[in-house]
């Protein structure tokens, strides 16, 4: 009996010692991993300061707004940054949802210019917006190793590249 627990601890042992060596990457792709969690950290704090905008207040368009223009910048340097070889097959849509997010923040300032609100150009940014977060979470699916499930994604794994429809 204490052959097998002795047995087992070293099993034990050299598993979590396999395991902590096969984990580790190169510094290149973890300081891009931890670029990815900066970016979507920033993200999430800005989309609670504008949840957290008082619609009902004379302001809430300009603070919208403002809040907006940081989100663009945000994905600007999203867009900017250098994917390691692994993931190089992603950096397109990191652009893509960059051209959405800036032509969507555009629209937003369309649609509350002249003191005025336009439904069908805040409609359109929305629609905007909509597809740059959707390709950020494609990225990030891809980079935690999963298949995003999307109707519209075709994946060909010759390239190994995520195409949308």
């Amino acid at each position: 009996m204490q052959k097998n627990i002795k047995a087992f601890a070293a099993c034990l042992i050299l598993s979590i010692f396999l395991c902590a060596c096969t984990q580790q990457t190169d510094p290149e792709t973890v300081k891009f991993k931890n670029d990815v969690e900066n970016f979507c950290n920033s993200i999430s704090q800005l989309d609670a300061s504008i949840n957290k905008i008082d619609a009902s207040s004379d302001n809430a368009p300009a603070q919208l707004l403002e809040y907006l223009d940081e989100v663009d910048v945000r994905f600007k340097s999203f867009a900017d940054l250098d994917f390691p070889a692994d993931f190089d097959y992603l950096e397109h849509l990191a652009d893509e949802a960059s051209e959405y997010m800036s032509e969507a923040v555009a629209s937003y300032h369309s649609a509350f210019s002249n003191n005025s609100y336009n439904e069908y150009t805040a409609d359109y940014a929305q629609e905007n917006y909509s597809r740059a977060i959707k390709r950020i979470k494609i990225i990030i699916a891809f980079l935690k190793g999963e298949t995003p499930e999307d109707e519209n994604i075709i994946i060909s794994y010759e390239s190994n590249s995520p195409v949308e429809e």
